[in-house]
């Protein structure tokens, strides 16, 4: 009876998140946690912006987030990924970048994602928040520089809320990024 418990326990958490056991509180830093408490208030204004940016990016924007949240208990997520860049409100209204390439793995503590293509990169790991919500700490990077370990400063440290829409889509939202926008917003899909 204890072995089957324990297989059960296993496979469970194999297909999840690392849990809210406290570990992002403690990694989090006070900047990061500001820019989460705020998340509301800096998503819509950056929202209330795009408005004015090009009306067929408007539309993919709307129709991204329009789609209902699913739960990230019943998936895997790793494996290879299309993932774009949208970068919402800031320097201009509204842009939609190209697809690029995104792979994450699991290393026996929880989902690690990466950006391997693109000029712009991120690097980091997922931190259960809830059934259908997920806290991301990661480090930006430009082409192939390294990216430095989370906690390594403001120009690199990322913060957001990741999102599923479908088993084939997610995405994460990164409020008051330290380039260029009020939201960037990472869509992922296979």
């Amino acid at each position: 009876m204890i072995a089957r418990l324990m297989i059960a326990a296993g496979i469970a958490c194999f297909a999840l998140p690392a849990l809210a056991d406290g570990e992002v509180q403690k990694l989090i830093t006070p900047a990061d946690k500001a820019r989460l408490d705020k998340y509301d208030e800096t998503r819509k204004t950056a929202l209330d912006e795009a408005k004015a940016g090009d009306a067929a990016e408007v539309k993919q924007l709307d129709a991204l987030l329009a789609k209902p949240l699913v739960s990230f208990s019943d998936t895997d997520l790793t494996g290879s990924w299309q993932c774009r860049t949208i970068k919402v409100g800031g320097l201009s209204p509204l842009v939609i970048y190209s697809w690029f390439k995104c792979k994450v793995s699991d290393d026996g503590s929880g989902w690690m994602l990466e950006k391997i293509t693109g000029s712009q990169r991120t690097k980091g790991r997922f931190f259960d928040d809830g059934e259908k919500r997920s806290i991301y700490l990661g480090s930006f990077s430009v082409n192939n520089d390294p990216a430095k370990p989370y906690g390594s400063g403001p120009q690199g440290d990322q913060v957001g809320y990741a999102f599923r829409n479908s088993a084939d889509e997610w995405r994460i939202e990164f409020p008051a990024p330290y380039y260029e926008s009020k939201l960037d917003i990472l869509e992922l899909k296979r």
